[in-house]
């Protein structure tokens, strides 16, 4: 185990997948006002030594807990990877490593915590969880859709060869309580193991989400060594493997020697493969991708308001008009999407919702297309004055906001778009499709602005404005 004292001075740290906790409400602090995280679907920087994934680059942050800033600041409760590491270190069996793997750990030991604490929510232990077969609860999610994402976001180490993560990964696995729905696994075999399982669902109407269901009711912590994508059926199959383990509440743990961004790079049909690093590195933060989820959104937009009382409030606009605000309470608004995209609304509306409220939740941000062109330039208004509002989305969406816009392309694109080799295929890809060149240039500055509202800096200074403000 002496490995554990090699340098971790090339790794970085990306936080992922599932749902951040939210504080109650807004404080006086900005420690509360900025989630930390994320993962999922994130923007990735360079310039730090150790470094957070954020979303969307649909950046995700995380509020950090009591429990957590105890952890960081070396108050540990007597278990987990840290402090067994610590107690290793006193006993001799181990040489004290640099400060680049304290901060990892310390990292896995808030994980450890978090997961401790939240045990029950995550549904964790095998013994107290559901007991129905894969195959079964599949069966039963053809009728009743069921949407669990995990309270905790999980983590996804990244560094050089040698650097130790596969040792600093293991030591947190061999702390977690044997009761609990764990596997530790490399990812190859991972794969393996589940094209196996799509062959014994051949038949099936959709055998991945059969697949899916059935890793999840084995295990919901999930530590995948060695994430590495080489094989072009891996790469096809891994957006929707996961966003369904992810909605069935998975807590992903991963080491590789590849960012996020660089997994699969110039591998064939890559541009199939990118809505997966989305998927990986926002994993849900203030961002959710997931259909029928609305009762979700709620939840979490209560607790951003805490003990206030939303109600429908009305907004001045220009010239006498108001804007009609569904729910409204401690400076955050909550609209269905339709009520602000399918309406005849415009920038004035939006600037005017935006001097009484700073934080945004939008619930059911739709696939963007011909059929709903003009809502799609209305969104395309919304992200601009929020954006030059510095207001925070919490958003519920079908897909990521590249996912988004696919379907939208300028008249360059239109004509450049690949060939598919069969009618039926083409039909598919043709359905819907807005050949729009004011939308198509549009949807890169839409699609960054929305990445970079989930960052850290950007939620920085949106804290920064509020409390000035207060």
């Amino acid at each position: 185990m002496r490995t554990l004292a090699r340098s971790l001075r090339h790794i970085r740290l990306s936080l992922q997948h599932k749902k951040c906790n939210y504080s109650g409400g807004f404080v006086n602090t900005r420690k509360d006002l900025i989630e930390t995280n994320t993962g999922s679907v994130c923007k990735f920087t360079n310039n730090a030594d150790f470094n957070r994934f954020r979303y969307l680059t649909f950046t995700i942050s995380r509020a950090m807990s009591a429990d957590a800033a105890k952890v960081t600041n070396g108050d540990v409760n007597g278990a987990g990877p840290l402090v067994e590491y610590e107690r290793r270190i006193a006993a001799g069996e181990l040489v004290d490593g640099d400060s680049f793997q304290v901060d990892t750990l310390r990292e896995l030991q808030r994980l450890y915590d978090e997961l401790v604490a939240s045990a029950d929510a995550c549904r964790l232990d095998r013994y107290s969880a559901s007991e129905k077969a894969g195959r079964s609860r599949w069966l039963w999610s053809r009728f009743i859709p069921q949407s669990s994402y995990s309270p905790v976001k999980g983590l996804y180490l990244f560094g050089g060869v040698g650097t130790g993560k596969t040792m600093l990964m293991d030591l947190f696995f061999d702390q977690l309580p044997s009761s609990w729905r764990k596997k530790r696994i490399h990812f190859h075999d991972l794969m393996l193991n589940v094209h196996s399982r799509l062959q014994k669902h051949r038949g099936v109407a959709d055998p991945l989400e059969a697949v899916a269901n059935e890793i999840s009711d084995e295990a919901i912590l999930l530590c995948l060594d060695e994430f590495m994508v080489t094989d072009v059926a891996d790469a096809l199959i891994l957006n929707r493997l996961f966003r369904q383990l992810f909605s069935n509440g998975v807590i992903l743990v991963s080491t590789s020697n590849r960012a996020p961004d660089n997994l699969y790079e110039g591998g064939l049909q890559r541009d199939l493969f990118l809505p997966f690093i989305a998927t990986l590195k926002a994993e849900q933060g203030f961002y959710f991708i997931g259909k029928d989820i609305s009762g979700f959104l709620k939840q979490k937009f209560q607790q951003l308001i805490g003990e206030h009382t939303a109600s429908p409030q009305e907004v001045e606009v220009v010239m006498g008009r108001t804007l009609q605000v569904p729910l409204g309470a401690n400076g955050c608004a909550y609209f269905p999407f339709e009520e602000l995209c399918d309406r005849p609304l415009g920038a004035a509306d939006y600037f005017g919702l935006f001097k009484k409220f700073h934080t945004l939740a939008l619930e059911g941000v739709p696939i963007l297309g011909l059929h709903n062109r003009t809502a799609a330039y209305r969104f395309v208004t919304l992200v601009d004055v929020m954006y030059e509002n510095k207001g925070r989305l919490l958003c519920t969406a079908e897909g990521s906001p590249q996912e988004l816009f696919e379907r939208i392309v300028t008249i360059s694109d239109a004509q450049h778009r690949a060939p598919r080799t069969s009618s039926r295929s083409r039909k598919v890809d043709d359905f819907d499709l807005c050949v729009d060149n004011e939308l198509g240039f549009a949807k890169d500055r839409t699609v960054s602005r929305l990445t970079e509202m989930n960052s850290k800096e950007y939620l920085e200074q949106h804290a920064n404005m509020f409390l000035a403000g207060k």
